[in-house]
Order: structure tokens, then sequence, then C-alpha cells
């Protein structure tokens, strides 16, 4: 008895002497990690940012860095509202994932049994399209974000206009990142379940959780004082913009949260969608959310596999993933305008991180999320991700403006531009208005966005809008065969004339 007693509080010091010493390694390791990030927020200037980081069901580290806006004394801390964007994503396919376990839905439903007003303009596509493929960007649709960003439309109206749309290429041929199809995949989770998509995740995911500070819509965070702003590089300098919205395409993009409320998301996914012992998401549903579903170009992957260098890289049910160490990747980043989220988990480590920012597309999350992943993986930062990953952002910009058109000089217009006043319709992008105010040409989108022509060359013009995030566009006129306007192209759209008759 006495030789057990001997051996037991032996083990118990072995034990004791073990965990001190592992809790001595994450202190070390999260002082150089709290000091990386304090060295790579000066390299990217984001004004404000935020960390989470979970390992083994344990909040390993969790901190605000800087403001929230930009020359003001407003802290950020773990508790600071940001948009998480796209990785709203994740949680639409958990929601759908809740309903499969329930019978409800079917991965493999088709769209139109749960939407029987579902229409695209391929009946092909629209009779087989799969609630999966809502979720994997291979719906055979092309980009569509013009319906939201550029146009003042309800879901409702969005989805509709969906059918005036020609495919892009054949259903689960390609891979094209497709908002709207998530919006229609929000509709579904509605449809199955009798309540709204918002709704659904409150009851079913937030208040589980315990997530009291996360919000399906930007609309839900008016009177939170604790709220980033959003902000932008605008010609040398940062500059607070307006803030930006995704609510007509909740389920796609338009919840907000802290990285206080996303380490509790992050425990719940890797601890396999279990919380306080009770399994939200039954085990096979659980795995499929992360299962590849189809693989993607590494071409239209993220720069940052120039630097990673992955063997495979595909999607699953709202996840990109890939190879990194031997180990498989899951993350999604999220952007709108004037703020990023990035969500990366290796679970089979037990490794989750979850960065917030408020600049426009600063890739400071990505080099903070593999900063992460050595540190974890490797017990040290074994590369500079920061410089690393800065120097070919910036190499790639410096591309894109040299790619830009040039100028040509000493041209004029066929028609002088007075002559083109009026409105221009497109059936399925609205109407854009030109006008003349105080000898400013003047060009009005749908409302939403204005903005003024000067002109570039031959019939060119380049418009300057007024919401600086939208940046520079080039808008050319074509004529009839009478010297008449006929149409102005507007980032590849065109808008025919309307005559002032037939207004």
């Amino acid at each position: 008895m006495k030789s057990l007693k001997i051996l037991f509080f032996l083990s118990l010091i072995i034990w004791i002497w073990n965990f001190q010493t592992e809790a001595q390694e994450y202190r070390e390791q999260i002082r150089a990690l709290d000091e990386y990030i304090q060295e790579a927020i000066q390299l990217w200037q984001p004004p404000g940012l935020a960390i989470t980081i979970v390992k083994d069901q344990e909040l390993l580290f969790q901190k605000g860095y800087g403001t929230r806006l930009i020359g003001q004394d407003l802290p950020v801390n773990e508790h600071t509202l940001f948009v998480c964007a796209s990785t709203t994503k994740a949680f639409t396919a958990a929601a759908l994932a809740m309903l499969v376990d329930e019978g409800k839905v079917d991965w493999d439903d088709k769209v139109i049994d749960h939407l029987p007003h579902f229409r695209l303009s391929d009946p092909y596509i629209t009779s087989e399209l799969t609630v999966r493929d809502l979720l994997t960007h291979r719906s055979g649709m092309g980009n569509a974000d013009f319906l939201w960003t550029f146009m003042d439309l309800s879901p409702d109206t969005i989805l509709y206009k969906m059918r005036q749309l020609e495919p892009a290429y054949s259903l689960r041929a390609g891979y094209i990142y497709q908002n709207i199809m998530y919006l229609a995949a929000g509709e579904v989770v509605e449809k199955a379940s009798g309540i709204p998509w918002g709704t659904f995740l409150k009851e079913r995911i937030y208040e589980p959780l315990g997530m009291s500070e996360t919000y399906a819509f930007k609309s839900q965070t008016a009177g939170q004082d604790n709220k980033s702003e959003a902000h932008e590089w605008i010609k040398g300098e940062i500059i607070r913009i307006e803030q930006s919205e995704a609510d007509s395409i909740g389920p796609a993009g338009s919840m907000w949260s802290s990285v206080s409320d996303m380490s509790k998301w992050i425990r719940f996914l890797l601890d396999s969608a279990r919380i306080n012992g009770q399994t939200l998401i039954q085990p096979d549903s659980y795995s499929e959310l992360f299962t590849p579903q189809h693989l993607i170009p590494a071409q239209s992957f993220y720069p940052s596999c120039l630097l990673t260098r992955p063997h495979w890289t595909s999607y699953g049910l709202g996840w990109f993933q890939h190879d990194y160490r031997g180990k498989m990747v899951q993350f999604h980043t999220g952007s709108l305008s004037g703020m990023v989220a990035i969500l990366g988990m290796i679970p089979e480590e037990g490794i989750g991180v979850y960065i917030m920012a408020n600049l426009d597309h600063v890739e400071i999350r990505h080099a903070l999320m593999y900063a992460v992943f050595d540190l974890l993986l490797e017990g040290e930062i074994t590369r500079d991700w920061s410089r690393e990953l800065k120097a070919l952002y910036d190499r790639r910009a410096a591309e894109s403006a040299a790619a830009k058109p040039k100028r040509i000089e000493n041209t004029t217009p066929a028609v002088e531009i007075g002559k083109n006043l009026g409105t221009y319709t497109n059936p399925i992008y609205g109407k854009v208005t030109l006008s003349e105010v105080d000898g400013t040409y003047r060009l009005n989108v749908n409302d939403k966005l204005k903005g003024s022509l000067e002109h570039w060359n031959y019939d060119t013009y380049l418009v300057a809008f007024d919401k600086k995030t939208y940046g520079e566009r080039f808008v050319t006129f074509s004529y009839n065969p009478s010297g008449k306007v006929k149409a102005l192209e507007l980032m590849g759209r065109e808008f025919q004339y309307l005559l002032q008759g037939d207004k």
C-alpha cells in the first residue's frame, strides 16, 4: 500500500511538472505571438484588429488592438463588433445540417422541391440544382453581386432576377464564387423550418452557444456603441468610409459578431458540434460539412497559396480547404467594403483562430492565421508570414496598376457628351442616368451609386464614384449609324439609351 501511495504521488508530481512546463511553453508562445501581431499591425496598418485562438477546447489567447475609428481613442477589445461577412456561410451550412438531421432536408434534394418558384434561365440547371450545389459555388451561374452592391433590391427580387442571367458554365463543371446561391440556401432553411433564417440561427445556434454579441443582420446592431467602423486606403491615406452591409443577401454574409463570441463558435465546431454535452449536429451531418465537395483550381484560390504551396484546394459546405504541414485546414474569409474577417481551423489538432480587422481587404488576416498554425504545430513562427504576404500583395497591386489601360492623349469623343444626357436601362441591372450638374457630368446608378465623369479617350470616360470604396470605373458610349447615342457600357454590362420621348 505504501509503495502505491509513493507511486501515486510521484505520478502526480510528474503530471504537475508536465502541466507547468506546457503552460510555461504556451505563455512564451503567446508572448511571442502578441509581439508578432503588434509588428504585423505596424506593417499592414489596420486601425483596429481583434483575434481569438482556441487550442484543445481552451481559450488560449484573445485580444483587441488599435481603434474602432481612425484618429479617435476608441479601443478595440474582445467584445468589439465587426462584420463577419462571408464567414456567415458556415452558419448557413450548419443550419441546413441541423435540418438534415431532422429529415426536413437532404443535401441532394432538388432546390425546386423546397422552393417551387425558384427559377434560373437554364431549365436543366433549374430542375437539377441541389441544396448541396447551393453551398459549393458550382451552380453554373457567374458572379451576380451587381444585384446587391449596385442595386437596392429585396432578397426576393434578387432571387427572381437570377432567372434572367445566362449561365457562365455547365452545372457542376466549374467554380465561380456565388453569393446569391447562399441567399437561396437561406430560403431553404426558412421553408424547411418554418422560421426565418436569422431567427433560426438565433434560436438554434447563437442562444445555445451563449453568443449574446452576435447578430444575423447589420440592422440589428443599431445602438451598439462598441462597434467598429470601416476604413480603406484612398490615394495614400487611410480614411473612414461608409459602412456597407449585406442584409439583402443575409445567409451569404450579413452577420456581425465579436471575437469573444466567435471563440464559442470555434470551440463548438472543434468539439464535433457539441455544447455542454449536447450534440446539436449529428456526426454524419457534421462530417459532411468538412468533407471536400468540389475541387477548386489553384488559380481561383487565394494568392496565399503561392507561399503555402498546397497539394490540393477544395471547397466543403461553407469552407475553403487545403493541406498545410500534412494537416487539413478548414477556413473561410469574409470581406465587405472596409472590413475583413477570417476563421481558420485544423480540427485534428484542436486548433482554431478567428481574426477581424477594419481595413479593406487587409491580408494581415492570412498572415496571422498561418503564424498561429505554425506556432501551435511547430512551437514557433517558422517564417515571417506578415512580410512575405505583404510583399506578395504589394507586387500584385503593382502588377494590377501596371495593367490598367493607358490613356491615349489628344483624342476627342465622336459625340460631345452633353448630347448623351438621359436614362439608360438594362432589363436585369436597372438604370443609369447621365445628367449635368453645375457644369459637371454626373452618373447615377440605380439611385444607389453616384459619381462624376471626366473624358478618358475617344468615347470612354472615367467615373469617380462618390463612395470612395468603389473607386473609379470606365464608361464607354456607343452610337448608331446616324450618330445618335445607342448605349453605354459600365463594368461589362450594356445599358440601352431610353429615347426622351419614351420615358
